[in-house]
Order: C-alpha cells, then sequence, then structure tokens
C-alpha cells in the first residue's frame, strides 16, 4: 500500500516508516522541512508542507490507500496561554486543513489513521477505560485539546472514509520519547514517583505502537477511537520501581504533588499526577497481538545492550 504520513519525523513517526519500508509498503511524507525529512528519512518522498497554513498539496495524495496523521508538538513544559495556543494549533488547524484537503479529492484514500492521546479520559482513577467509555468531563486543557483534535479527524467519517483515531498513551522506546529523558536520572539512583504514585500510566512499547498502525491500515473493520496502550496497567508508583529494578537501582524518592504543580502549573496536574487505566480492547478483539504486552520484558528489552 501507499501511506501519507505527517509527523514522520518524530519518535514514531520515523520507526512507522520504516516498518513500512521492510513491509514492502511505500511511504509519501508531508514535511515543513524537507532537508530534515531527507536526513532522518532517506530514499523518502518529502512534500513541503507547514501544517498551520494553507491546505496539504493536491499531488501528495495520488494513489495514496492510507493517511496516517501523527502531527503535533510536544506538550511538555509549562503551559504559558501562548503555549497553549501552539500546541492546540499544531494539531487542530493541521488535521482539519487534512480533512479538508480529502474532502475535495476525486479520488480519496480508504482510512484516515489519526493520533490523540490518553488525556482524553481526563483523570479517572481506577476505572478501568475502554474504548466504549466516555471521555473526560473536566475542562482542563488536555481533555478538550484531544476531544477538539479527534472532532477534526473524524470530520473525514463524512466523507465516507475510515476513520481510525488511536488514543495513546506513553510510547516507549530506545532511542526517544519519555524514556530517553528518564534514564540519566534513574541510572543516578535518582529515579522518583510522582505525588502519591497511585494515578495511572498508560503506555506501550514503541514496537506494538507501530504494529498497531500497521494493523489498523489493514483491518476494514476497525474504526472510532482505539486505546494505543499495552494490556499491562500500572500505577505511576509501579512503573518507578520497575524501570529502577530494571537498571539496578532503587527508587525510594518521591516528589511532592505540591513541587510539580509549583514548577510546572496545570501541566503537573494534567499529565503527571493524573492517569488512565486503560485497556486495549478494541485491538484485541480485532486479532492484534502484542509483542510485548508486560511490562517488565518492555524494559528488558529497550535496555538491553
Amino acid at each position: 500500500m501507499r501511506f501519507l504520513i505527517t509527523g514522520a519525523t518524530g519518535f514514531v513517526g520515523q520507526h512507522l516508516v520504516g516498518a513500512l519500508q521492510a513491509a514492502g509498503h511505500e511511504s509519501v511524507v508531508l514535511a515543513r522541512d524537507p532537508e530534515k525529512a531527507a536526513r532522518v528519512l532517506p530514499g523518502v518522498r518529502a512534500v513541503i508542507w507547514n501544517g498551520k497554513i494553507g491546505l496539504p498539496p493536491e499531488e501528495a495524495f495520488e494513489g495514496v490507500d492510507v493517511v496516517v496523521n501523527l502531527i503535533g508538538e510536544s506538550v511538555a513544559g509549562r503551559w504559558t496561554d501562548k503555549r497553549r495556543l501552539a500546541v492546540r494549533d499544531s494539531r487542530v488547524l493541521p488535521t482539519r486543513a487534512l480533512v479538508e484537503r480529502l474532502g475535495g479529492l476525486a479520488s480519496r484514500p480508504r482510512a484516515l489513521i489519526s493520533m490523540s492521546g490518553s488525556a482524553v479520559y481526563g483523570d479517572r482513577g481506577d476505572e478501568i477505560l475502554t474504548e466504549s467509555s466516555p471521555v473526560g468531563t473536566t475542562d482542563g486543557f488536555l481533555v478538550k485539546l484531544s476531544d477538539e483534535w479527534e472532532a477534526a479527524a473524524r470530520g473525514a467519517e463524512a466523507l465516507g472514509m475510515r476513520v481510525v483515531v488511536l488514543r495513546a498513551g506513553v510510547v516507549l522506546g530506545r532511542d526517544g520519547g519519555i524514556l530517553s529523558k528518564l534514564l540519566f536520572p534513574f541510572r543516578m539512583g535518582l529515579g522518583a514517583r510522582l505525588g502519591a504514585g497511585t494515578q495511572y500510566f498508560p503506555w506501550i512499547h514503541l514496537a506494538d505502537a507501530v504494529g498497531i498502525v500497521l494493523h489498523a491500515a489493514s483491518r476494514e473493520e476497525l474504526a472510532g477511537p482505539v486505546n494505543l496502550v499495552a494490556p499491562e496497567p500500572v500505577t505511576n508508583a509501579e512503573f518507578t520501581a520497575s524501570l529502577a529494578a530494571a537498571l539496578g537501582k532503587s527508587a525510594r524518592l518521591a516528589v511532592p504533588a505540591f513541587a510539580l504543580k509549583l514548577a510546572l502549573g496545570d501541566m503537573a496536574e494534567e499529565m503527571l499526577l493524573a492517569g488512565q487505566r486503560m485497556s486495549p480492547a478494541r485491538v484485541l478483539q480485532s486479532g492484534y497481538e502484542f509483542r510485548f504486552p508486560m511490562l517488565r520484558e518492555t524494559l528488558r528489552d529497550i535496555l538491553r545492550p
């Protein structure tokens, strides 16, 4: 198949393109910086597009079977009003433009697979969250952002397209993502749970995140929200202890909730101290077999020499 990918130069996007190439598929990427795309994705055709300005070029969609939308700036850091707007516009505006372009095509791709986040459910404590669970009802930034982002993608349903919305947990991999930032302090014996540590920490191995995208592309019956998480739910305290143990360290420290809120404001409240106990019910029902369903074997694979 031919795939058109936004956000292809990011952590997940690079590995997705590699997996598509290995499987014999063809990739075209929409990129704001074609030089960077050529550097990190050698041999892949890049079409210039600034997602916040105008519609993507029509020629990029020629012969495309599946569109994968991974675009979006990092949400990490203190959220000023300016930062909130930048994060929102980096997701919602390009997704709307993408769907608008799809609406004007004489021949459309079969499916749109678009990223979202676990935060769409809000902070739900011990409640087990499947794709049938309602989204969060709080007025938090991430809940509203994820809901608006998903609505933009699902606009393609009115065009007769199959739309899959991936509600992603934290993607764990060897060469990027949050784990690359945690390894140094944990190796120094400074690993610490966040607040009480009882908040659930939805996670998934990079190989399975990519695998589910490929699975969703080929499964015509798979549509709507899909929880992009591993089957084993763990709390922040359990994740902290597991990572420390995998590195041969202890993790007896804790960062108080008030200190996180003081340093990072709403970001700490909504990302670090909130949690979602998610189940990947829909992908399991559709026949996907996880390569790394358990955290212990995931960390062992990522941290191997």
